[in-house]
């Protein structure tokens, strides 16, 4: 019992420490903050979306978010990033992820599913 209460406490302290070093890193570096938040804002959306029982809706409601995290994070890059050859390929991911966006949208305007599993 006191070496799993001593290996609880160890765990808990870790996880403390670890939390207080990428909380530091966040405050210290905007850009990771910022790229750490569009990536769970990704994972968020993609979660909250429920199955709608067409693998085709599905894929493209999942892609969705997936595609626009793309472009935050570009667009952090571009604000950022100092590597031309970064910075140019941020503003390509930029243009292409708007356009699969735009087309991914249309089709799914064309393929609808239930109200209940279009909610998230």
């Amino acid at each position: 019992m006191k070496i799993l209460t001593r290996l609880l406490v160890t765990v808990v302290a870790s996880s403390v420490v670890a939390s207080t070093m990428i909380q530091a890193q966040s405050s210290a570096d905007p850009d990771w903050s910022e790229l750490m938040a569009s990536m769970d804002k990704m994972r968020m959306a993609m979660g909250a979306i429920k199955p709608s029982g067409n693998n085709d809706v599905d894929f493209v409601r999942l892609m969705l978010p997936h595609h626009q995290a793309a472009v935050d994070m570009a667009r952090t890059q571009l604000l950022y990033g100092k590597d031309p050859q970064m910075r140019e390929l941020a503003q390509k991911i930029i243009t292409d992820q708007q356009n699969e966006v735009q087309l991914m949208t249309l089709w799914l305007a064309k393929h609808p599913v239930g109200r209940e599993a279009m909610q998230k």
